[in-house]
């Protein structure tokens, strides 16, 4: 078991760490913007389950192997970054299942399952959030206690912020499109959230 001294110590490093814009957040705001809140939990499910299972590699030190591998990262980052772009110019054209129709309750929703694997890829396939969990996970490990308690507190934490992070940053972005609802303002809605999703996706690639 994990201390009280702890955990506030890491409660409030993850939140501050989560709360700053990166690539997850990002999605989660232009997904809010394109399909709403509750439809974005769905990408949040998957983003949710690559985090815990990076967090877990970080805390057994699986992610130390991993980040010598730069071939399994590249897979997955030139996929799913190019995937994201692809979205991007789709979004652009005001085109394709992540576009927001000129009417708020027109137009087809994305899938759950493409949007739970859009969020899987983009959590797993981020070689920071590797790097980050390896540095920030162990210093609060205690070698004389049993591993697997610890580390299942910890990932609790770490999936309740992030979970709170993303809900909130897709909250703003269904605020964002309830401001500019109609007709050019759709049309400006989708341009930005098209830069946004192909920023995302060039990061992903790139970064």
């Amino acid at each position: 078991m994990l201390s009280p001294a702890t955990l506030s110590v890491f409660v409030p490093t993850f939140l501050l760490v989560s709360l700053t814009p990166g690539m997850c957040m990002t999605l989660a705001m232009v997904l809010g913007m394109t399909q709403g809140v509750k439809r974005t939990l769905w990408m949040m499910l998957g983003e949710l389950l690559g985090v815990g299972l990076v967090a877990v590699a970080a805390g057994v030190g699986v992610a130390a192997l991993m980040l010598k591998t730069p071939g399994v990262f590249a897979v997955f980052k030139w996929l799913g970054g190019a995937y994201l772009i692809y979205l991007g110019v789709m979004m652009w054209r005001s085109r394709g299942r992540m576009a927001i129709p000129e009417g708020l309750d027109q137009g087809v929703r994305a899938g759950r399952g493409p949007l739970f694997v859009q969020g899987l890829v983009t959590a797993v396939a981020n070689p920071k959030g590797w790097a980050f969990l390896m540095v920030l996970l162990p210093p609060f490990l205690d070698d004389s206690r049993a591993l697997g308690p610890q580390l299942a507190i910890l990932v609790a934490v770490i999936l309740t912020i992030e979970f709170a992070c993303l809900v909130l940053y897709a909250t703003g972005g269904k605020t964002l499109r309830r401001l500019l609802s109609r007709g050019a303002g759709v049309r400006l809605l989708n341009r930005v959230s098209a830069a946004l999703m192909a920023g995302v996706g060039l990061w992903l690639a790139l970064g």
